[in-house]
């Protein structure tokens, strides 16, 4: 891609797109876009997806009472009231599908069930990165010099033979490394990413056979903040001390890249 400009790269499209590109790049990309209209297209579409996301996720801008600590009573009171809105998604998503196809994102493809009473992931996920999030030698067991060795022996632990590494770097997040741990007493794991000012995120994995529900959620504790999805046997969790719309991305980026 870029074959006519090579100093406009795709990361540089996602943060024009995002609107996190600083004020300099941005003429040298619209200028790109200009003669380039098809990219022009799929960077609307990508602004399309961000506003649709946003909207969704709207009413939890910020910490309320109502987040998970563990699920509320309120939240599981009345699953017609939650499916009804999911669907109601599901509609405004698809409009904005029609207008440009590549957009309809990965974590509403799959159809969400009834939230689960009591979710124990979002608490683990909030103790992991706590815990290892500030260490300063020992943050992770592999480093990211052995990535594919990571990679290998984290998903044989977890029977994921496919599982990646989900790779950050477009949204300013490298790869510290990772670490086996527990998660539901059964084996799961952690990887931890920083940024360039030295903030971490941690996103971890775990299998638990009992579950029964597909959920995406947010969950908040003080200025932690856990953004989680639980997919079949398999849950995930990103955690950081980051804004949601941050957490919401890369959330969104894990999803795409973790196995289906």
């Amino acid at each position: 891609m870029n074959e006519t400009n090579p100093t406009v790269t795709e990361a540089d499209l996602h943060a024009f797109a995002d609107g996190q590109l600083p004020e300099a790049a941005r003429a040298r990309v619209e200028a790109y876009l200009a003669e380039n209209p098809e990219e022009a297209a799929m960077v609307a579409g990508w602004q399309a997806q961000n506003a649709g996301i946003k909207s969704l996720f709207s009413g939890y801008e910020k910490s309320r009472d109502t987040d998970l600590r563990m699920v509320a009573p309120a939240d599981t009171a009345s699953p017609w009231k939650t499916r009804s809105a999911l669907a109601a998604a599901a509609v405004m998503l698809f409009a904005l599908g029609a207008v440009s196809d590549r957009f309809i994102p990965p974590l509403f493809q799959r159809p969400p069930l009834q939230l689960a009473e009591s979710e124990t992931l979002p608490k683990q996920a909030e103790t992991a990165f706590l815990v290892y999030a500030g260490e300063v030698r020992h943050p992770v067991e592999v480093f990211a010099n052995e990535e594919a060795h990571l990679a290998t022996w984290l998903g044989k632990r977890l029977a994921i033979p496919d599982l990646k590494v989900p790779d950050l770097k477009s949204l300013g997040f490298h790869l510290v490394g990772g670490r086996l741990l527990p998660v539901d007493n059964r084996p799961g794991a952690m990887f931890m990413y920083e940024d360039q000012g030295g903030e971490r995120l941690t996103v971890i994995v775990g299998r638990n056979k009992e579950n029964r529900t597909t959920s995406f959620r947010f969950a908040s504790a003080n200025d932690v903040e856990t953004f989680y999805w639980i997919d079949g046997e398999l849950g995930y969790a990103v955690t950081g001390e980051i804004s949601r719309d941050m957490l919401r991305k890369v959330a969104e980026e894990c999803y795409r890249q973790f196995p289906s």
